[in-house]
C-alpha cells in the first residue's frame, strides 16, 4: 500500500508540473489572456476536470509553487535555532530561497515579464501575497508573543514580504536584501545619511 500511494503521489506530482510547464511555456509564447485552460490541459494531455483537480484557476497555474511559500515562511519562524531571531531566520530563508530558486535567470526573469505585464496575475499575486503575510502575522505573533493585532509584528511582516520585490534587478540582490534586513533590524538611525 506505501509503494501504491508513493507512485499516486508522484503521479500528482508530475501531473501538477506538467500543466505548471505548458501553461509557463503558453502564456508566454501567446500571453495570458490569449489562452484558455482547455489549451492548456491538452498541452499537458490531460482534461480540462484534471486541471482544475490540481490548480482552482487559471491564474494559479502561474503560481504552482503557491502553498509550499507560505509553509516554508511559516517553518522559518517556528523551526529556527533557539536564540536566533525570527528576523535573522526570515532573512536567512528568503536569500537561500532566492538562491536555489534560481531566481536571478533568464527563465525567473521571462516569468517575472509575464506576470508583470498581466493585471490579473498582477492582481493574484498581490492576493496571494496578503494571504502570505496574514500567515506570516500569524505566525510571528506567536513566535514572539506579541498581542494580537500588535501593529509592529504586522508591518514587520509587511516588509519581510515586500523585500524579495524591492531587491529585484539589483546588480547583488543577496548585498540588497542584506540591507533591508539590517535596516528592519537597526533602524533608519543607524542608516547612512
Amino acid at each position: 500500500m506505501n509503494e501504491t500511494t508513493g507512485r499516486r503521489e508522484r503521479k500528482k506530482a508530475q501531473t501538477r508540473k506538467a500543466l505548471a510547464d505548458a501553461a509557463l511555456r503558453l502564456f508566454t509564447e501567446r500571453g495570458f489572456d490569449n489562452v484558455g485552460v482547455r489549451d492548456v490541459a491538452e498541452a499537458a494531455d490531460v482534461a480540462v476536470t484534471t486541471l482544475f483537480k490540481h490548480f482552482p484557476s487559471k491564474e494559479a497555474l502561474v503560481f504552482d509553487e503557491d502553498e509550499g511559500q507560505e509553509a516554508a515562511l511559516v517553518a522559518a519562524v517556528h523551526d529556527r535555532a533557539p536564540g536566533r531571531s525570527v528576523l535573522h531566520a526570515l532573512r536567512d530563508h528568503l536569500a537561500q530561497t532566492r538562491m536555489a530558486a534560481g531566481r536571478d535567470t533568464p527563465e525567473f526573469s521571462t516569468f517575472v515579464a509575464l506576470v508583470d505585464s498581466t493585471p490579473a496575475l498582477q492582481e493574484y499575486r498581490h492576493r496571494m501575497w496578503l494571504r502570505h503575510e496574514k500567515a506570516l502575522v500569524t505566525a510571528l505573533t506567536e513566535a514572539t508573543g506579541a498581542p494580537e493585532g500588535d501593529i509592529r509584528t504586522a508591518a514587520l511582516a509587511r516588509f519581510v514580504m515586500e523585500s524579495p520585490s524591492l531587491v529585484r534587478g539589483h546588480a547583488d540582490p543577496q548585498k540588497a536584501l542584506r540591507e533591508v534586513f539590517d535596516l528592519l533590524e537597526h533602524g533608519w538611525g543607524n542608516a547612512p545619511s
